[in-house]
């Protein structure tokens, strides 16, 4: 009798039945013994280049503010959740990241705003920045200025630690009188309510740096490489910054703006931890325009992670292209 062909209907049902026989107890081993899900979120950081340059941004958590028309009282409830569902956004809950910008000009370590701070007051989520720095191989120690957008609690609450001493010990701290003089006025921080919450929190983190620090003023040096956009209305004081290299050109916008589909397509919106909001949203318009009009760079604070991108004008408003992963600002 000759032998069987290779591939002979006997052979290959017999190969069939000893490969069966033998992969599916392995298969049924490799299902019991997948991996739980671990629900641990990795450290929020990423690094790009701009200009000569580096941009290293760190997240300190995200801020739940809940319901989102809690945010906007003067807006119509049916336009904002529109907006958000257009978008793919929740209609249920507000939640804005935190985007701390460290920029190495290759002289200097220059960190845009710090956070919330030990406190957490957030929740549990909240206060990362330090834990993201050291992700990404930044020490504390090496920060030599710190630059402050404005006095809320979410942008300066993290200079000083639980031990009472600066997180940034050789650092410069920079930030507009304005905003200063109203969230350190100790009268103003016996008030009942959110502002007086907010000076209480601001005098416990700007007042032990007093002689560290420095006023910013419109349209002067910072550090090389980075100028002061008055942008006021948010708060009293607020400030943007512009940071060049070379031809690479963008805006740290701190809180002109919290959202990038509610307050670029609606520009005008007022929100509800504005000092003045009317004055706040004519700020926004000035700076987004010319941001579009010119094709600034955008580092955000409160966009989604890691708040790197471009606005362009549309419509009544504007649209917000973030960057491509790997691609410089």
């Amino acid at each position: 009798m000759s032998a069987l062909p290779p591939f002979a209907p006997g052979r290959r049902r017999l190969l069939a039945g000893a490969l069966g026989a033998a992969i599916l107890p392995a298969l049924a081993r490799r299902a019991d013994a997948a991996a739980p899900i671990s629900g641990v979120r990795p450290a929020d950081w990423y690094r790009t280049r701009f200009g000569e340059f580096e941009i290293t941004v760190v997240g300190d958590g995200d801020l739940d503010l809940g319901e989102p028309a809690a945010g906007f009282p003067a807006h119509p409830r049916d336009d904002l959740a529109q907006l958000l569902r257009a978008n793919f956004r929740s209609t249920e809950k507000l939640v804005l990241p935190q985007n701390c910008f460290v920029v190495n000009t290759g002289r200097q370590m220059v960190l845009f705003d710090t956070g919330v701070g030990y406190t957490r007051p957030f929740g549990p989520h909240t206060g990362m920045l330090l834990a993201n720095l050291r992700a990404a191989g930044i020490m504390p120690e090496q920060i030599d200025a710190v630059v402050c957008s404005h006095g809320h609690i979410d942008h300066v609450w993290g200079i000083i630690g639980g031990d009472g001493k600066p997180n940034f010990p050789n650092a410069q701290v920079f930030i507009s009188k304005a905003d200063f003089d109203f969230w350190t006025d100790e009268a103003r921080g016996r008030t009942d309510g959110w502002v007086g919450v907010f000076v209480q929190g601001a005098r416990r983190n700007l007042l032990p740096v007093r002689e560290r620090l420095t006023f910013v003023e419109d349209g002067k040096e910072v550090v090389p490489g980075v100028i002061a956009v008055s942008s006021p209305g948010h708060t009293v004081g607020h400030t943007a910054y512009v940071v060049q290299s070379g031809n690479a050109k963008a805006m740290f916008i701190g809180d002109l703006a919290h959202h990038e589909v509610i307050m670029l397509r609606r520009p005008q919106i007022e929100f509800a931890y504005d000092t003045d909001p009317r004055q706040s949203a004519q700020s926004r318009l000035r700076l987004l325009r010319m941001l579009a009009q010119e094709r600034i760079g955008v580092m955000s604070y409160h966009f989604a992670f890691p708040g790197l991108g471009h606005v362009a004008a549309e419509g009544e408003g504007f649209g917000w292209y973030p960057l491509p992963w790997g691609v410089n600002l």
